[in-house]
């Protein structure tokens, strides 16, 4: 039984993006990106890929990864991979998301440290460097206290100033605290299965966002900040973007 764990949730549909961890990039599906990225940058981490669909699982195993198939009707991708972790049964999991090509070795051991303390689940964020991300509702915004908990997470822009309203610009969210939440997460595995014995958030419905059932249901979350660059592939566009990142 392993300590730790990567175990990546995988959905072969997507509203924003059809079939998107197959969209080919340079000529390779997007998962396959996201499995070599994570072998090179963590090697020392077992990786699991925890999928939906058979065209997934070939996807990856003809590659040379592990997949686990889970049922296709999990709400959530931490419901995927509470699935998962019973058949890998790590003490501590980390989960990337299948649509983050650059997750780096320094960000997933700063979520290994972060869930070895006293919250049961912990996360990263990345500070906003340009107002059009910040107003984007794809980018995530999350505002945390003194302590390194989150405090609230939201599609909206957090926080607002009041005295500027929409005339905000590059400069003021570069010099406030205007964080991106990004998708890497951290669970100690006993919350794994208290979570998916919870009933989904009324705000988690609202916003769209799993974690929110976690801070609904009174369970604190350890957060980190990481100036690692990322590209999260929510759409053809950012897509786009990462193949032009690859040059």
């Amino acid at each position: 039984m392993p300590a730790f764990a990567i175990i990546v949730p995988c959905r072969l549909e997507s509203t924003r993006f059809p079939r998107k961890l197959l969209h080919p990039i340079k000529g390779k599906p997007l998962v396959l990106w996201v499995a070599e990225r994570i072998t090179a940058q963590a090697p020392d981490y077992p990786l699991w890929f925890a999928v939906d669909h058979e065209l997934l699982a070939q996807c990856l195993e003809g590659a040379g990864f592990r997949a686990i198939m889970t049922s296709a009707s999990h709400p959530s991708g931490t419901d995927r991979i509470a699935e998962a972790n019973r058949t890998v049964r790590a003490s501590y999991v980390l989960n990337v998301q299948a649509d983050e090509p650059l997750v780096s070795g320094g960000q997933l051991n700063a979520l290994a440290k972060l869930i070895q303390g006293d919250c049961p689940m912990a996360t990263l964020c990345t500070p906003f460097k340009r107002v059009v991300d910040f107003y984007n509702t794809n980018q995530v915004k999350v505002v945390m206290n003194s302590t390194g908990r989150a405090m609230y997470f939201s599609r909206s822009r957090m926080p607002y100033s009041r005295d500027l309203g929409l005339t905000v610009d590059d400069t003021w969210v570069k010099a406030n605290p205007c964080y991106k939440h990004l998708g890497l997460y951290a669970y100690k595995a006993d919350f794994l299965e208290k979570f998916v014995a919870m009933p989904p958030g009324q705000l988690e419905q609202i916003e769209k966002l799993e974690q929110l059932r976690a801070m609904e249901a009174g369970y604190p979350i350890a957060i980190a900040v990481t100036d690692d660059p990322t590209i999260g592939v929510d759409t053809p566009e950012d897509a786009k973007k990462f193949e032009a990142h690859l040059g």
